[in-house]
């Protein structure tokens, strides 16, 4: 299905699904460094973490 069509659920869906896709593949090594970006601090894995924690906000909040 194309974007129109999808409702803000499989939206979120997508998203989530795609940061933890981002997360596996810059999971940092024992040492701290990320194997793709070569960086102790990457910065795809922080912005993925961040998509993560902004959904996981939206889905849990009051609904009042």
């Amino acid at each position: 299905m194309t974007a129109p069509f999808l409702s803000l659920a499989q939206i979120l869906n997508r998203l989530a699904l795609t940061a933890r896709w981002a997360l596996r593949e810059h999971l940092p090594s024992p040492d701290g460094i990320c194997p793709t970006c070569h960086t102790p601090d990457c910065a795809v894995a922080n912005a993925a973490r961040d998509v993560l924690d902004t959904i996981k906000r939206m889905r849990w909040r009051d609904p009042a």
